[in-house]
């Protein structure tokens, strides 16, 4: 069986879309850093997305830990012309297509970006490759809110407007088991 357990790279304090574009993390609060890698099991291995908000985490929290290279397929969803616009604007340039992106999720794009579909497609194939890879281990991936919701949906089996219903905080655990392509949930939004 592999353990997985999906970090949230620390804030970014950022007031508008944040997708591809690579922001740094706010990791001033050791205190829940060491606390979130003291959490997590000693054995794992750590892999992260390669945008420095969550690769920077991963650094912050591997502690010793083994470190995979950073992963492009574990970005945040690629939120196109949205990427950097706040809600409001997105809502006033794209009134109908911002409201069904995040009501009803799966194929619907944000403009020259990714649906749901898309996102839980690459994300998923990195998961699997990674699991192949490093078969019944212990694995943190340090990622971003969109990637953990899309492995909530394939953990959890339920449809991508559940999953989306999840508090997933900056600095939160989320882990789930893989047995024989079999998949279970445990905690979601841990706090260590």
């Amino acid at each position: 069986m592999t353990h997985l357990w999906f970090v949230r790279h620390g804030p970014t304090h950022e007031k508008a879309f944040v997708g591809w574009r690579d922001v740094p993390a706010d990791l001033s609060d050791t205190a829940l850093i060491t606390r979130t890698a003291a959490y997590l099991p000693k054995d794992a291995i750590v892999g992260a997305s390669d945008l420095r908000r969550a690769s920077d985490t991963a650094d912050a929290i591997a502690n010793g830990r083994v470190r995979l290279p950073n992963d492009p397929d574990l970005r945040e969803f690629n939120f196109g012309i949205w990427d950097g616009m706040t809600f409001d604007q997105v809502a006033q340039r794209d009134p109908v297509d911002s409201r069904l992106f995040w009501e009803d999720p799966g194929v619907r794009r944000a403009p020259d970006g990714e649906s749901w579909n898309d996102v839980a497609g690459r994300v998923s194939g990195a998961v699997d490759r990674i699991i192949a890879q490093n078969p019944a281990q212990h694995i943190v991936l340090v990622a971003h809110i969109g990637v953990i919701m899309t492995q909530i949906q394939r953990a959890a089996s339920c449809s991508a407007y559940a999953a989306m219903g999840h508090k997933i905080d900056n600095l939160s655990v989320t882990d789930m088991q893989c047995h024989d392509g079999h998949w279970s949930i445990g905690a979601i939004n841990h706090i260590a």
